[in-house]
């Protein structure tokens, strides 16, 4: 049984050695699911898969672990009670694209007194880091690197950055959703099936640093839109709980195994 959660897709799309081996993999496998209907497609479309054998189940949250009222917030940490904390947390390859999540919050911080924290690392860390002397904001961006657990600091952001160049799904938006966190990201692959737009959040096209900065600034500047698409988020992401989601891959595990 095969699970594709994206990286299968953008590996071949980079590099294309990789596509004899994901070939081969999706041709001997019992059982295909992918976690978003974008990817399904892009699997029956790439790989010549027939439609009636990828069955898409998408990924999962656990929606006590990912909450707004966990007791170890360390908002105080981050920022003053009169700042916003926008945050962003990848790998920091280049398809996270962190340059535009650096420059969209030099132009919210410009409007909105805020505070920008990044975990992860990767390859771009450097470029990010350069984007934020360049913006004038590093003294107001924080590098926390990789973390163990992320549920706790997420319940401490009041928005998510995710100008990613494509995403299959976007767990870590689910995440941030789970935690009453309105997400600003861009409308490509699986983000409109996890986002509900101008609801949990707001998309833009790649690249448009001008219009996510535009749509953040005007989620955090409007209090009661902020709390409602706060709710709006947390409602959204609970289509996603694990308890709902896992019984559908076991019953599809059983399904395969029982042929």
């Amino acid at each position: 049984i095969t699970t594709l959660h994206g990286t299968d897709i953008t590996l071949v799309g980079s590099d294309p050695s990789y596509e004899t081996v994901t070939r081969f993999s999706l041709q001997r496998s019992d059982g295909l699911t992918a976690v978003s209907e974008y990817l399904r497609r892009e699997t029956i479309e790439r790989f010549g898969v027939s439609c009636e054998r990828i069955h898409t189940i998408p990924n999962f949250v656990d929606l006590s672990e990912y909450r707004r009222d966990r007791d170890a917030c360390h908002r105080s940490q981050f920022a003053a009670p009169d700042e916003k904390v926008l945050m962003h947390i990848s790998n920091f390859r280049p398809v996270k694209r962190m340059e535009d999540v650096v420059r969209v919050f030099g132009r919210v911080s410009r409007r909105i007194p805020s505070r920008l924290v990044l975990i992860g690392d990767g390859p771009d860390r450097g470029r990010a880091e350069q984007a934020a002397i360049e913006e004038g904001v590093a003294s107001r961006v924080r590098f926390l690197g990789k973390q163990e657990s992320v549920a706790d600091l997420l319940a401490c952001a009041d928005l998510f950055l995710l100008p990613s160049q494509l995403e299959a799904f976007g767990l870590v938006a689910l995440e941030a959703m789970a935690c009453g966190v309105p997400v600003v990201a861009c409308r490509v692959g699986g983000i409109g099936e996890v986002v509900p737009e101008a609801e949990a959040g707001m998309l833009a096209p790649v690249g448009a640093i001008d219009e996510m900065a535009e749509h953040a600034v005007s989620i955090l500047a409007d209090a009661d839109r902020w709390r409602r698409m706060s709710a709006a988020a947390r409602a959204a992401a609970a289509r996603f709980d694990a308890d709902r989601i896992v019984p559908m891959y076991e019953a599809f595990y059983r399904e395969v195994l029982s042929q």
